[in-house]
């Protein structure tokens, strides 16, 4: 009798001894269920208390007349998990916003300021950390944003981003981090917050010119001088005068009847029409300073274009790879600027080989009139090269063709390197071939009527402008 008695005792003490593993399963599935659907982590504090109570009820296991004691201490642990838990859910489950403030426009490897303001709504204070969207090619200073939220009130958060790539880009979403009062927990919160930002190409570049034109320092920047027939009998019109003007331009005679000091302007030939070729295929997908060729080939026509409009030019652009991606009617006027910027930002280099065949057919098909016709390309084999010289080459006598070909500089620096090392000698041999070759292909689009610039991708601004001055004053077209 005694011996049952003891049985039944001694099973009934090992219950007892699995009730905090009981206790502490039995609150802490709930716990499990609310943190993977609120996104709710335990700290490594919350690890390690749990882990101490774990060590408290082993103990329990080989010293039965420490149960109460670890009853107790796995009861407090778990109250104030639970407070700790529920504090940081009820906090953050709303009441937090937040909003983003960003120009919708910026230039190609140009800071431009964000700001990001979150809003506390509650009556708990908040601390934690917020990292707000970043697109790709993108960068970011500083990368996220330490929080210190005060109840009912509100934190604004500055960073610059710096676009490395063009394009139209979506910022989506907010994330922010978030502590428990005791620290015991954590939680992720994702607010979407939809911005779109539109990086075009550097347009720095336009205002610097503008700047030196004004002041007749186009030199600084590789532009040529280059004198016009009739630049200074051609009168267009009086205007006031501006400070960068030329003072031999100054009109004595309207300036005394005005009161006022009036400058003659002079024209140049007008109306004429400019049309880009620009080549999105596999031939542009090279890089250079972190740059495709397809960027340093936009960029150089963009500054062409503004040039030509300034000087009362008509241009147009056709964007095109294997097949037709965006064309702009040849235009003239300031908002022309805008159409072009707008149809070669979003555009890229692509992995297919580019029709010429359809490209030049939708020229002839779209523009009559004659045109000084600019392709811009880069020629790596026969075949496109054979294309380029055919197509440009049948331009001549309707249309005025300049062809741009695009150097590759690691090709040129390996054949002006020969070295001693049978590697790097047959790799000099093998890029001299290339450029011999290369040089060959110029030669037959120059004996063919075509004007050709060749230039490095990062160097193609000035010689590309200077080609087109030289052909205004020409009058070639």
């Amino acid at each position: 009798m005694n011996d049952a008695i003891s049985q039944v005792a001694k099973q009934e003490f090992q219950w007892l001894t699995q009730l905090p593993w009981l206790l502490l399963g039995l609150v802490a599935l709930p716990l499990v269920i609310a943190a993977w659907r609120g996104k709710i982590y335990p700290t490594r504090w919350w690890i390690g208390l749990l882990g101490l109570a774990v060590v408290f009820s082993l103990v329990a296991v080989f010293v039965p007349a420490a149960i109460i004691l670890v009853w107790a201490l796995d009861g407090l642990t778990l109250t104030v998990a639970v407070v700790d838990f529920l504090l940081l859910y009820l906090s953050t489950n709303r009441g937090i916003t937040a909003s983003r403030s960003l120009p919708r426009t910026c230039s190609l490897g140009v800071p431009v300021d964000s700001e990001l303001t979150i809003e506390n709504d509650t009556l708990l204070t908040l601390v934690g950390q917020a990292c707000d969207d970043l697109p790709d090619h993108f960068t970011a200073t500083p990368e996220q944003h330490s929080l210190r939220l005060s109840p009912r009130g509100q934190i604004t958060a500055h960073r610059k981003l710096t676009p490395g790539r063009r394009g139209a880009f979506e910022l989506e979403f907010v994330y922010l981090d978030f502590a428990s009062p005791l620290r015991l927990w954590k939680r992720q919160l994702r607010l979407s917050v939809y911005d779109k930002l539109n990086v075009y190409p550097d347009m720095k570049q336009m205002s610097d010119y503008a700047l030196l034109a004004r002041t007749n320092r186009l030199s600084l920047i590789g532009v040529r001088r280059t004198r016009r027939i009739g630049q200074d009998s051609d009168f267009e019109r009086l205007r006031d005068y501006s400070r960068d003007d030329n003072y031999r331009h100054i009109d004595w005679r309207s300036t005394a009847r005005r009161r006022k000091l009036t400058v003659r302007q002079f024209q140049s030939d007008q109306s004429q029409r400019v049309i880009f070729l620009l080549d999105c295929g596999r031939m542009m997908t090279n890089e250079r300073d972190g740059y495709s060729l397809l960027d340093h080939a936009l960029n150089s026509v963009l500054m062409m274009s503004y040039v030509a409009l300034h000087q009362g030019d008509a241009v147009g652009m056709l964007c095109f790879s294997d097949t037709i991606h965006a064309y702009i009617p040849p235009r003239g006027g300031s908002s022309q600027m805008n159409r072009l910027i707008q149809a070669g930002f979003d555009q890229f280099p692509r992995l297919v080989e580019s029709r010429y065949d359809q490209a030049f057919l939708y020229l002839s098909t779209h523009c009559k009139r004659r045109s000084l016709v600019v392709l811009t390309t880069n020629v790596i084999d026969e075949v496109n090269a054979s294309a380029v010289v055919d197509y440009l080459a049948n331009l001549s006598g309707h249309h005025l063709p300049l062809g741009v070909l695009l150097r590759d500089r690691e090709m040129f620096e390996a054949a002006d390197s020969p070295s001693e090392e049978s590697f790097q000698m047959y790799r000099s041999a093998a890029a001299a071939d290339i450029l011999l070759w290369r040089h060959q292909v110029l030669k037959d689009l120059e004996h063919r009527g075509v004007l050709v610039v060749d230039a490095f991708p990062d160097e193609l601004t000035a010689p590309l402008v200077n080609q087109y001055l030289d052909i205004k004053a020409k009058h070639l077209l």
